[in-house]
């Protein structure tokens, strides 16, 4: 019985070990409801600049966020003349720092209800409470929510909303 549980013991803490080495592009490919967005991560060749040491924040727009877009906006961008603007768009979700659920939610309290994010592509998107979740607001005005929070990567932290947010 004990070889049992050691064994367990040991199995849980490697496959816990396991997970913690994931990074944020790791996790978001594990996702099936993040293809589009790891597609176009992709195709704007930020895999790399992604998977380095961080930390990142990345406010991950689902599949579905993707396709409220315009219809051909996606296939579009995913052209490579369009590979600059794609980038842009996508570091426009990326912020420095390892900012998880507690740590946003605490920056907006200071910042008496909002607080002004400086993304990686030098945009501002505003974080706010509305109805009790937390609200991202970019430069023309769009919302998006966040959906899904703390999703840990070795990296950096991954929140999942619902919309995709466009620089300016």
């Amino acid at each position: 019985m004990k070889k049992i549980s050691l064994f367990l013991v040991a199995a849980i803490f490697s496959m816990s070990a396991f997970s913690q080495q994931k990074d944020i592009v790791d996790i978001a490919a594990g996702s099936d409801d993040h293809t589009t967005l790891v597609a176009a991560v992709k195709a704007a060749d930020l895999v790399t600049t992604l998977k380095s040491a961080g930390p990142f924040t990345v406010f991950a727009p689902t599949n579905d966020a993707f396709d409220k877009l315009p219809e051909g906006t996606v296939a579009n961008l995913l052209k490579p003349e369009n590979k600059s603007q794609l980038a842009k768009i996508l570091t426009y979700h990326v912020v420095s720092g390892n900012l998880d659920a507690t740590a946003v939610l605490d920056a907006i309290k200071k910042g008496d209800g909002k607080v002004i994010l400086t993304t990686v592509s030098g945009g501002k998107l505003t974080a706010s409470l509305d109805m009790g979740k937390v609200k991202l607001t970019d430069e023309s005005g769009n919302s998006a929510f966040v959906t899904v929070t703390d999703l840990k990567g070795s990296n950096g932290v991954i929140h999942v909303i619902d919309t995709v947010v466009l620089p300016k």
